[in-house]
């Protein structure tokens, strides 16, 4: 994993200082899903076209929708440096396979450094297109998201932002905050960015680690059945309380 992250480090060092700094936060949510995408799918025992086909998908997802939407040109087929990094960074993924046996940690890490990423790239094409804010934050989410259920869908599981787990949620924060403060900090603030990146990345993290999740307004058979014996046993330990 951590093999992984200097990875991205070096794929950007040398062009850095000529690159903007929003160029280099949708290359690296780029690179971000393109290896969530890659270890989800070998999660699943794909074959390397597969592996490919789900990152290519996880990756370019989201923001493929938010430019059909905005009516832009659609950001993946004008930037061959975006096919590139996906290609690169799903053979690494492959690569680097044998020596990082956790798939489920590194799989939440991409994916919540990605969702990060990507959620301020949508937001800013929202407020570039000079968008309502509410907007903004829908496009971020958008962009954040859909390339994940994308993901989820081919790999056939329940996309991560349709169950309990704060997903999309993490998205509607970290974008509002972002469109908040980007009048007045300006959406080429990189203090702004990371922060925003960083706010995503740990709403998921300690909602996965603390059991946060988004209220339900249904219990399952097996939830009702544990309701019921739990309580059968409070009556009976009041009753032998009384007595």
């Amino acid at each position: 994993m951590i093999h992984l992250c200097f990875v991205e480090l070096l794929l950007l060092q040398a062009n850095i200082g000529k690159v903007p700094f929003s160029t280099i936060i949708e290359i690296l949510g780029t690179i971000s899903f393109a290896m969530s995408g890659s270890f989800a799918a070998m999660q699943n025992k794909l074959d390397p076209f597969g592996v490919l086909i789900i990152a290519f998908a996880t990756a370019v997802g989201g923001g493929t929708i938010r430019d059909l939407l905005i009516d832009a040109p659609i950001f993946w087929m004008y930037d061959m440096r975006m096919f590139s990094v996906i290609v690169v960074s799903s053979i690494l993924a492959m690569i680097f396979k044998s020596i990082e046996n956790n798939f489920k940690v590194t799989f939440f890490i991409f994916d919540s450094l990605g969702l990060g990423l990507f959620t301020i790239v949508g937001v800013e094409k929202g407020i570039a297109e000079g968008l309502h804010p509410a907007i903004c934050v829908t496009l971020g989410t958008m962009t954040g998201c859909f390339g994940g259920i994308m993901r989820d869908i081919l790999v056939n599981r329940v996309p991560l932002v349709l169950r309990e787990e704060i997903y999309a949620t993490a998205c509607i924060l970290g974008g509002t905050f972002f469109a908040g403060l980007s009048p007045i900090l300006g959406t080429e603030s990189v203090f702004l960015q990371i922060f925003t990146v960083a706010m995503v990345f740990f709403t998921r993290h300690f909602s996965v680690k603390y059991h946060l999740n988004i209220p339900k307004f249904y219990l399952s058979s097996e939830e009702k059945m544990k309701k019921s014996v739990s309580k059968v046993l409070k009556r009976r330990q009041k009753r032998m309380n009384k007595q």
